[in-house]
């Protein structure tokens, strides 16, 4: 690691502490050549698959966007917050096991539509009712008769 008082390249640690989480690692480093002290943090780096959409452009996966198409599928439902938070942790989890640089938005809202219907039909219904949009009744019909 290189200083940041001198730019020497050689630092020794000194002494190193996980946070009480367990998710930082805190490392007190001293620099060889000006003996002085400089604290730095580790903390993974987790990257998820950036979402391919339906016209190619690609764009960061956003948690907060795909929290909100699913809640407002589930408006004034019978669900809570803390179901909605563990469908998006299995959601992300699948993301992150498949090891892709890349997921197709199409994929992404299979894995939501998957995720709704095990924890409300309706909102399930509602979601895929737009993110398939069918073109007639007798679509909408079978989605229905499927469930």
């Amino acid at each position: 690691m290189r200083c940041p008082f001198c730019s020497h390249t050689e630092t020794q640690v000194v002494e190193t502490r996980e946070s009480d989480e367990g998710d930082v690692v805190r490392r007190r480093r001293r620099c060889l050549k000006c003996d002085k002290r400089v604290t730095t943090y580790e903390r993974p780096e987790i990257a998820l698959p950036s979402v391919v959409k339906k016209d190619g452009s690609r764009t960061d996966f956003d948690r907060a966007k795909l929290r909100a198409s699913m809640l407002l599928a589930l408006r004034k439902r019978p669900v809570s917050m803390e179901q909605v938070d563990a469908a998006l942790e299995r959601i992300e989890d699948k993301l992150l096991t498949s090891g892709a640089r890349e997921v197709a938005s199409s994929r992404l809202g299979e894995h939501v539509m998957r995720e709704l219907k095990r924890i409300d039909k309706v909102a399930y219904v509602r979601f895929a009712s737009v993110y398939r949009s069918f073109e007639d009744v007798d679509e909408f019909r079978q989605l229905i008769r499927d469930i």
